[in-house]
């Protein structure tokens, strides 16, 4: 269906998800949402309100949940012609990554329009995706139309920080908001990037639709050795000891291995461009993702990177303890070889703490819903070639499958070639394509009403 038959279906003066979305997301990236962490951000209360508000415009009757002062997550269901289906969720997260508008072109909380684009914070990380959502939302409401099954629309907080305040409180404390649910859709998905195709050496356009995440483990090392004067020789050096660690862990070299999403990943774009691969060396093939490659690239092996290192407190003192913080990410069935790994490399003196643990999610790239998101990505455009991929952060739907449900990520943008995008999830500079969230925002219509 053309975008002029769309419209014409449409009662007179309804406006359409893709004529708003842009402001949308213009309004929600000017309310700092930034997550420090421990502490609230500036604004996630503030983005629940304008959601709240935003909802309650169009005689829809969300609720907030506040897991704590500032955490605030909104849901509102809407209610489906088949009472019997299961029913799918669609969710985001308000919450942003700070920035430091130094290192910025634009102020990353000014919204502002540039090239054809929306620029700042969240811009890519999550706020196009949750204009989309709310959009779509205002538009059944403003219709009356009743998609085929519930829709539970979810606005989380916290995502940034782990989720302890957003996804995973709703899921601990209310569940009954999710009830019937066994589906989600949320972030990192949907998005385009284009490569050369074998046959005819004209460019195509293959869209990513995630169907896995690498698990998630923050850990802490934390040496000990002995407290002295700066100027005496000392063997139990701790921040010796814990710069051994990291080397060691730093120059692991972590064994390959595909896993399902991601070998019909490359199968897939081994077949669209010509270009052969190896298990041992996949450069040539991968090269063709573009920025994208970097997300890839994370999924092909466990991985371990340092963060932050904390010691001493004056510069004649060594100090008794040294710390520092390892992001780890495994594919799923990982966890503990990865553990055991990172353990032995930490060595003597050194001991390995669980600050923050998240499960992996593997999902197969078939069923009837992502047929559906797969037929929503063509209509729009004919020529698509949809693969699955694996993830290798993490989304609220880890939080979901803690209830049964399977999740996906499909926040749909067809993207210009020459657009940088993935590098840009907590980069500088976060700008997404005015054309790409009025394009999201007609695919997820058309995903909702046939879902």
């Amino acid at each position: 269906m053309s975008d002029t038959a769309q419209e014409a279906d449409r009662p007179t003066g309804v406006t359409g998800p893709e004529d708003e979305v842009v402001g949308i997301c213009r309004d929600l990236i000017r309310i700092d949402t930034s997550n420090y962490g421990a502490d609230p951000g500036p604004g996630e209360a503030e983005a629940a309100a304008y959601i709240m508000d935003r909802l309650r415009e169009v005689g829809l009757d969300p609720t907030c949940y506040e897991s704590e002062p500032g955490r605030v997550t909104v849901a509102v269901r809407i209610a489906g012609s088949d009472p019997d289906r299961p029913a799918l969720c669609l969710h985001g997260h308000t919450d942003v990554v700070p920035a430091d508008g130094n290192d910025w072109q634009v102020d990353p909380f000014a919204a502002e329009v540039r090239d054809g684009c929306v620029w700042g914070r969240g811009a890519v990380d999550m706020k196009d995706m949750v204009a989309m959502i709310l959009a779509n939302a205002r538009h059944l409401a403003r219709t009356g139309e009743r998609p085929p099954r519930d829709i539970v629309f979810v606005f989380f907080a916290d995502e940034e920080a782990g989720g302890d305040h957003g996804s995973h409180f709703m899921v601990s404390e209310h569940p009954e908001v999710f009830e019937g649910v066994t589906e989600a859709i949320s972030e990192v998905g949907g998005f385009s990037v284009t490569v050369p195709e074998a046959d005819s050496g004209e460019e195509r356009r293959v869209y990513l639709l995630q169907t896995a995440e690498k698990g998630i483990a923050w850990l802490v090392l934390r040496a000990t050795g002995r407290a002295g004067h700066g100027s005496v020789p000392n063997g139990e050096n701790a921040i010796a000891r814990l710069a051994g660690a990291i080397t060691r862990i730093s120059d692991h070299e972590w064994p390959r291995e595909y896993v399902a999403s991601v070998r019909a990943l490359l199968d897939g774009l081994a077949t669209v461009t010509g270009t052969a691969y190896e298990d041992a060396d996949a450069e040539a093939l991968l090269a063709h993702l573009g920025g994208a490659q970097g997300f890839v690239r994370g999924t092909l092996q466990d991985t371990a990177n340092v963060t932050m290192a904390r010691a001493g407190y004056k510069h004649n003192v060594i100090p008794q303890t040294a710390t520092a913080a390892l992001d780890c990410r495994f594919l799923p069935g990982h966890e503990e070889d990865l553990m055991a790994t990172i353990r032995e490399l930490a060595g003597d003196h050194v001991e390995v703490e669980v600050d923050h643990r998240d499960i992996s999610l593997d999902t197969p790239f078939e069923g009837p819903l992502v047929e559906a998101m797969i037929a929503a990505l063509r209509t729009e455009d004919p020529e698509a070639v949809v693969l699955p991929y694996c993830l290798s952060g993490g989304t609220d739907n880890k939080a979901l499958s803690r209830l049964g449900i399977t999740g996906y990520g499909f926040a749909p943008l067809r993207l210009p070639k020459d657009l940088d995008f993935a590098p840009m999830f907590h980069g500088i500079d976060e700008r997404v394509p005015l054309e790409a969230l009025t394009f999201g925002a007609r695919v997820l219509q058309r995903l909702i009403a046939t879902c």
